[in-house]
């Protein structure tokens, strides 16, 4: 009997022991604490494989993909805190982008032609890899990031019109061209089975179009062309580019010019003329948002860096040791500070006798200047 109740309290104790073990077992580690958020070592880790397929895709193999690797892994985790510190900026400002996320989501099921919603969210996990919901969150965070982006950088980056002149005068030679003409398509496929429900349908977009819808809208609910999710944008063509028949419709004609649909053997064709600049040097007024982009790039990415410095400055933000923000704010304490180690004051229970002791004592001594009576009562010397 007295083994049996041995060989049960063994047990018992080696299942508490793996239990306890269980319990402690580590599944992630954290190593970066930013505001109300955390970056964990499996977001490195999969930064870096993200890298790695980046950079694959580029072509790099070997001791060149090697050294890509060893320069780029170094601000994976200046990213992942760029990007909390944005999302944390967003819920300050009160960011919604679910109307944009929805739009982009809604989008990509037309594009992807599949309407029973369960199909659709088993195909955005077969194509990402990702749940649906954990996607959608990725592209509303990715959402939010740009609107802050843009809202508290990019449009506070503004030239003075003397600037872009400036730039005009000391360039030309960039803005010296060929006569082109930059065309956007709508297809609409028509068998000879239903050919004229198909010119029907041409016919319309193209009356639309020329009544001021948007052509890319347009071509990207409509369009049957691959180029349909570019808003049917096909480039830009030089002289004797074209067939001859499709140029001579084009080369003559405006910015903002709409054809009627064109018979095309498999359907019916619309082409819009997006631009049409003429051979010989721009006008500045042709170009001067080309060169407003010109002029933003090399701003950028500083005017950007030094608002993710004062986000980081105004921050909660503590390093795990071992562990570099390549982009630190200079200044910024950044220390990590484990919970597990702060240890609360503590007291013995002879120290609270003791100093509740202290005070009856203090109690019974009379005050200077005063005397005790039987009643408990004090009178003060005259």
């Amino acid at each position: 009997m007295r083994l049996r109740i041995l060989t049960a309290a063994s047990i018992c104790l080696c299942l508490a022991a793996t239990l306890r073990a269980a319990e402690i077992m580590i599944i992630d580690e954290i190593i970066a604490k930013v505001n109300g958020d955390i970056v964990t070592r499996n977001d490195v880790d999969r930064g870096k494989k993200q890298l790695e397929g980046t950079l694959r895709q580029q072509g790099l193999t070997g001791p060149r993909l090697a050294e890509a690797m060893k320069n780029g892994e170094g601000n994976i985790l200046r990213e992942r805190i760029d990007q909390l510190l944005l999302l944390s900026k967003g819920k300050e400002l009160n960011i919604n982008v679910d109307g944009e996320v929805n739009k982009q989501l809604a989008e990509i099921q037309r594009s992807s032609k599949i309407a029973d919603p369960e199909k659709f969210q088993a195909f955005v996990k077969e194509q990402t890899g990702q749940s649906y919901e954990d996607y959608k969150g990725e592209l509303k965070n990715q959402a939010i990031t740009n609107r802050i982006i843009r809202q508290e950088v990019a449009n506070r980056i503004q030239f003075k019109r003397e600037d872009q002149l400036k730039y005009y005068e000391e360039h030309k030679s960039e803005f010296q061209r060929q006569e082109r003409v930059f065309l956007r398509e709508i297809l609409v496929n028509g068998t000879a089975a239903d050919s004229a429900a198909a010119e029907k349908k041409a016919k319309d977009l193209s009356a639309r179009a020329r009544k001021g819808e948007k052509f890319d809208e347009l071509a990207q609910a409509n369009s049957d062309s691959p180029t349909q999710s570019q808003g049917g944008d096909i480039g830009s063509f030089d002289t004797g580019q074209l067939r001859p028949e499709m140029e001579k419709l084009v080369w003559d004609q405006p910015r903002g010019y709409v054809t009627d649909p064109i018979n095309v053997g498999t359907g019916f064709l619309i082409l819009k003329v997006d631009e049409h600049p003429k051979a010989g040097l721009a006008e500045f007024e042709e170009v001067q948002q080309d060169i407003s982009g010109k002029l933003f790039q090399p701003r950028f990415q500083p005017e950007l860096r030094k608002y993710l410095t004062t986000l980081r400055q105004n921050a909660f933000l503590e390093i795990k040791p071992g562990y570099d923000d390549s982009a630190a704010a200079p200044g910024k304490d950044t220390k990590w500070v484990d919970p597990a180690e702060i240890r609360p004051e503590t007291i013995t229970k002879e120290a609270v006798l003791m100093k509740m002791r202290r005070k009856k004592l203090l109690g019974m001594v009379p005050i200077p200047g005063t005397t005790l009576d039987n009643t408990g009562t004090s009178s003060s010397r005259k």
